[in-house]
């Protein structure tokens, strides 16, 4: 019999919505034994509601797998479970063909810790890249894997459980190959084209599996707006955002990191597209911050700047700190502005919602003195799809301002 996870009263509204974490403050006990991942019963008011993974070191103490209490939690749930995920995103054609897809959005298929991203190479084909950070996850991890290679038909998975969640969970981080091998030529080897533009993806030493692929449609719709204009771009990373700048036709672009091996790739990403004009791109080794204040001060501006930092909030407890950083970089951005101009302005963080997020760019342009309109509402890539229950799941949200 499966241990039961007994929730205080009235906490099971969230899950009757079909929310699919349980806080510590809603568990009242657990009654009988059950290991880190193992799958327990949710009960409220002597029901079953649902089948979740016990995580017993984390704040999050379970994630629901399912709120069908009779379902079992095996390996053929999550064959298909996974199958279901990667159905969903041949509904759009279009998805289908791009060479850099998200198979799986974690809670938002029903799969809570499990993302996997697939990269097509054209030379050798695709590497789904999977990162597990659940307990539950965790536990069924060669289910996954398994589930995996049945769906998409790709034999090489490789694995990125190596960030800083899993230690909330009390999981040491996990990399390497959990099925297959890396492909002739070395896997640092694997280059993708998005929108006419081809980029190299590091899935061993990379952020996140080793792209950022819900910038995706963002990053052409910077290209879109780029023709003639002088553009900065800032926590530009491996130069996404750049090289969609470049092919659309900017005049210049300025792009910064702290990272100088980010900026090295970049580069190296710019050498294997010899149709985009090289001597029209900077790249700068600095902290976007300073570096922002030294341009202001030089008299510099532009005509669109991308601000796309790392998350500032992991959390909504971190809210206010990171709240002051977002109001301190806009603020700089409006500043540097040439009249006219336009700012696409991003958070990550989970812990800042749009309607925040909207408030403080809001402050940020007032206390520039400039007049701005939202003229977009900008968000991550459709295979990043949002279940209705689990608005977290939208962590991107991003504007496209127009500065006067």
């Amino acid at each position: 019999m499966s241990a039961q996870l007994i929730l205080a009263p009235g906490k099971e509204r969230s899950l009757l919505r079909r929310h699919p974490w349980l806080f510590a403050g809603s568990v009242e006990r657990l009654v009988g034994r059950a290991r880190p991942g193992d799958t327990v019963e949710v009960v409220a008011d002597k029901q079953v509601l649902a089948k979740a993974a016990w995580s017993p070191e984390s704040q999050i103490r379970a994630r629901v797998w399912s709120f069908d209490p009779a379902e079992i939690i095996d390996n053929a749930f999550f064959k298909r479970r996974v199958a279901a995920a990667v159905a969903r995103r041949g509904v759009s054609p279009r998805l289908t063909l791009e060479q850099g897809l998200r198979l799986i959005h974690a809670e938002s298929d029903g799969l809570p810790g499990v993302i996997a991203d697939r990269y097509r190479d054209e030379r050798f084909g695709d590497t789904v890249v999977v990162q597990l950070t659940s307990a539950g996850a965790e536990k069924w991890r060669e289910a996954i894997a398994d589930a995996l290679v049945q769906a998409t038909g790709c034999a090489r998975i490789y694995e990125r459980s190596d960030s800083d969640v899993r230690g909330l969970e009390g999981l040491e981080p996990r990399t390497g190959w959990l099925r297959g091998e890396a492909p002739s030529g070395g896997v640092g080897e694997i280059v993708i084209e998005e929108h006419g533009v081809k980029m190299a993806v590091d899935i061993v030493a990379g952020h996140k599996t080793g792209f950022y692929l819900d910038q995706r449609d963002n990053r052409k719709r910077l290209g879109e707006l780029s023709a003639g204009k002088r553009v900065l771009n800032c926590f530009c990373y491996t130069g996404g955002f750049s090289l969609q700048a470049l092919a659309g036709g900017a005049t210049s672009v300025l792009s910064i990191d702290s990272s100088q091996p980010a900026l090295d790739r970049a580069a190296a990403n710019l050498a294997l597209n010899p149709r985009l004009d090289a001597t029209c791109a900077e790249w700068r080794c600095a902290n976007v911050f300073d570096e922002l204040r030294k341009l202001k001060a030089a008299g510099e501006n532009f005509d669109l700047i991308v601000l796309d930092p790392p998350k500032f909030a992991p959390s909504a407890s971190h809210a206010e700190r990171a709240a002051r950083a977002y109001k301190d970089i806009n603020l700089l951005g409006c500043k540097l502005l040439a009249p006219g101009g336009l700012l696409m302005t991003y958070s990550c963080s989970g812990g800042i919602g749009l309607e925040l997020f909207q408030k403080i760019v809001a402050g940020a342009a007032l206390d520039a003195g400039r007049e701005a309109r939202v003229i977009q509402r900008l968000q991550g890539a459709p295979d990043h799809l949002v279940a209705l229950a689990f608005p977290e799941g939208e962590y991107l949200k991003g504007l496209l301002v127009q500065v006067s």
